[in-house]
């Protein structure tokens, strides 16, 4: 794994790879949630679906798509990788441990999540500094569910809006494009 060098910029606090390292998905420290063990070394390898999200969202029935989507698609290589965050509206307001039960019990999550982490501000975590900065799409993350297609490379491919379910058309053929 290549390790890369963060950088504080002194105007908005954001930490970012430096610019002349062109980071990739497994470049990035993320701890599984409830204290599930590094889920990065899973992730090597395979497109991958990176999504924000919340329990106590209107999108939170996108967690049954992307289960879909994880189960069908296993099998070649791919994956989601669930992020969650209460920074929108305070939608994940649960402990990790009741983060895990909600997601096992109410949609049979099997897909590897990471510890609730921020999308924006001042404690923005790495990953998404990378996955919204200059390398990749620039712009904060909306809302819950925003999604970013990461090919096996680990570099990012493509970024989708909350809205965009896990079924979707667009989403679905990109993702075809990159299996």
């Amino acid at each position: 794994m290549l390790a890369i060098q963060l950088t504080a910029h002194p105007h908005d606090g954001v930490t970012t790879p430096e610019k002349h390292c062109m980071a990739t998905l497994g470049d990035f420290a993320l701890n599984g949630l409830n204290g599930g063990g590094p889920v990065g070394p899973e992730l090597a390898g395979k497109v991958v679906l990176v999504v924000n999200v919340a329990s106590q969202c209107g999108l939170t029935p996108q967690y049954s798509g992307l289960q879909q989507l994880h189960t069908e698609l296993a099998d070649k290589n791919f994956s989601v990788l669930g992020c969650p965050c209460n920074q929108f509206g305070a939608q994940e307001p649960g402990t990790e441990d009741e983060i895990a039960r909600f997601c096992e019990t109410s949609y049979q999550v099997s897909f590897p999540m990471t510890e609730k982490l921020d999308v924006n501000g001042d404690g923005k975590h790495p990953l998404y500094a990378w996955l919204t900065g200059d390398d990749g799409f620039p712009g904060d993350i909306e809302w819950n569910f925003e999604k970013f297609l990461i090919g096996r490379d680990g570099k990012i491919a493509k970024r989708y809006p909350p809205a965009t379910t896990p079924d979707d058309k667009g989403l679905l053929q990109d993702l075809a494009e990159l299996l």
